[in-house]
Parts: structure tokens; C-alpha cells; sequence
């Protein structure tokens, strides 16, 4: 039977409608079973901490497990890549930071791209780097520490999150703005490093401030800086490399959550929902700050502002970290 052309377009109509349809459908019955967060560094890495705390307040809004998956290994590279190639379905969710989503990618040979393969959520928090050292290290001050590190170069040893991390890079400038020289030594994420650290095994680490706020405070390191234009609230104590004469070094660690590429819109609304109603929690935001985070205000919460931070980053460092030389290990 010969249908008439305009059933014929009514039909076709509907049956283009089908995907959109099914999509929405999925997203009005999002989340129906447990969400992974993938965290691209290992335990004791700041980002775990910060994946658990919001996981928990997740679990609560969302209605059902946010679990974490710690998938580890070159400068964040390999989890990041786990998650670019997981369904985009809002089920698999990556968060990562400076290292994993800007320095990896200029570095490691990675089969991905972090600003084209994923959908923003949300900004989460930032913290500044500090120059430490071991506890016995004979500088007592940074001044006191360029004065040694010129009269010894290569004699110190300097703990990194590999290639393309925030402390390789930060280390990597202060050798330039200062004229001292000291070797790197590879870790496979911030916990390891900072434990090297503590144990006397190296001798310096440009350490991300959440990692090091601890061990600052129990005395069993030696903070000499933060690298940043305004001291840090969690130990404002500690002077900026600014007001000791050591200028520009501000590499800002700052965590987002992402989905992979194709993720339904309605999905990342709602997920933007759930985070910002987390990092807008009294429990969550003592959580974060007692770990020395401080969190996105709420206009830098939108995917819109995470993607265009994110792209920023990106544009002001890929072309520094290239110029440096810096290359995987």
C-alpha cells in the first residue's frame, strides 16, 4: 500500500525524533544506577580527598553510590583517558586538576584532547603551591635557600609529580628567576612524593598546598614560600615569594569535574545542580577549607566558566611548558 506523501513525512519526522526522545528520557531518569568518579592520582593525591567529600554529598542528592576509581600514572594522563572514552551517558565522571588537565597534555603523548573530547561541569576549588623542604635541610628561609642552592647546584634533589606537573613547572621557573640549579626526582603522584619528602629522601618539593598543609603544621617540613600574589587563608603565616623578592611564579592548582563528550545536556544540568548545591553545603565547605581548599564562588560554578578556564590554562601554559623543554620521563 502506497502511503501518502504527508504520512510519509509524519513518519520520518518521528522516527528522527526517536534519538532526542530516548536521550531525554534517560536524562529524566538519570541516575538510575551507581556513578563512578574516576581520579586520575593515587590516595593521598589532593584530588582524592576532594573527589570523596563531594562523592559523599553526591550519593545523598543524586539518590544513588558515587563510587571512586583511582586510575593513576603518567601526569594523570591514563585516567583522564579512561574517562574520555567512557559512555557519555553521566556515569563516568572525571575530575582532575592543573597537572592531569593542562600539563599532561603538553607533555605525554595522550589519545585525547582535554578541551574537545569532554563536557565542563563545574569549577570546584583551588590552592596555591609552596616551596618546601625537608626538615633538617640547612636553608632556614628562602632567601637563605637561593644562597645555598647557588653555592651547591645540582647538589639538591627536588620531588615532582612527573612531567608536566605544577611542581616540575614551578620548579622549573623559580630555577630561571633565581639562578640556581638542583636535579627532579620523578614520583608517581603528590602522596608518594610528599611521604619521600618527609622521610629525607629528597630535599625539596614545590608541593601543592593541600598535600603540604599538614606536614607544614606537625613541623615535619620545612615551608620556606607560597607561590602566589596573596598568602594562603590556611597558613597565612607563610610569606608569598612576591613579598621575598621572587616574582611571577603563580601556577594556580585549581580541581574540576568533568563527563566525556556527548554527555546529554540535561545530564550536565543536572549534575552542575547536584555540585553546586555540594560546594554550597556548611559540612562540605568545612571539609574542603579544613583541607586548605578554597572554593569557585558560585558565578565560576557553570560549565560555561569551567570551559573557559580550563581553555585559558591551557593557552597561557602549553606554550611555557613547551618552551621549557620539558618532556616526559
Amino acid at each position: 500500500m502506497k502511503l501518502p506523501r504527508r504520512r510519509l513525512l509524519s513518519l520520518a519526522a518521528g522516527a528522527a525524533a526517536l534519538p532526542a526522545l530516548s536521550r531525554m528520557t534517560r536524562a529524566q531518569h538519570y541516575p538510575s544506577r551507581p556513578i563512578t568518579i574516576i581520579v586520575p592520582v593515587p590516595p593521598g593525591g589532593v584530588a582524592d580527598p576532594i573527589a570523596r567529600v563531594l562523592a559523599d554529598h553526591l550519593s545523598v542528592t543524586l539518590g544513588q553510590p558515587v563510587v571512586i576509581e583511582n586510575v593513576t600514572g603518567a601526569g594523570g594522563s591514563i585516567g583522564v583517558g579512561r574517562a574520555a572514552r567512557a559512555a557519555p551517558d553521566g556515569y563516568t565522571l572525571s575530575i582532575g586538576n592543573w597537572l592531569s588537565h593542562v600539563g599532561a597534555g603538553a607533555v605525554y603523548p595522550v589519545q585525547y584532547d582535554a578541551l574537545k573530547d569532554f563536557e565542563a561541569v563545574s569549577l570546584l576549588t583551588n590552592s596555591p603551591i609552596l616551596i618546601t623542604a625537608r626538615k633538617d635541610f640547612p636553608a632556614d628561609d628562602l632567601k637563605e635557600l637561593i644562597v645555598w642552592l647557588k653555592a651547591n647546584p645540582d647538589k639538591a634533589t627536588a620531588a615532582t609529580v612527573g612531567a608536566g606537573s605544577a611542581s616540575q613547572v614551578s620548579a622549573v621557573y623559580f630555577q630561571r628567576a633565581t639562578g640556581t640549579r638542583f636535579q627532579f626526582v620523578p614520583f608517581r603522584g603528590g602522596g608518594p612524593a610528599i611521604q619521600a619528602e618527609v622521610a629525607g629522601h629528597v630535599d625539596l618539593m614545590f608541593n601543592e598546598a593541600t598535600g603540604a598543609l599538614s606536614y607544614v603544621l606537625n613541623r615535619q617540613i620545612k615551608p620556606y614560600a607560597v607561590l602566589a600574589k596573596t598568602r594562603w587563608f590556611a597558613a597565612p603565616d607563610i610569606p608569598t615569594s612576591e613579598e621575598l623578592g621572587v616574582p611571577g611564579i603563580n601556577i594556580s592548582f585549581w580541581h574540576g569535574l568533568w563527563v566525556p563528550k556527548g554527555t546529554p545536556k540535561e545530564i550536565v544540568v543536572k549534575l552542575n545542580g547536584a555540585v553546586a548545591a555540594a560546594l554550597a553545603d556548611p559540612t562540605v565547605r568545612k571539609r574542603l577549607t579544613d583541607i586548605g581548599q578554597e572554593i569557585f564562588p558560585p558565578d565560576k560554578q557553570t560549565p560555561e566558566a569551567l570551559h573557559a578556564f580550563h581553555k585559558a590554562e591551557i593557552d597561557k601554559w602549553w606554550p611555557i611548558i613547551k618552551a621549557a623543554g620539558i618532556k616526559a620521563e
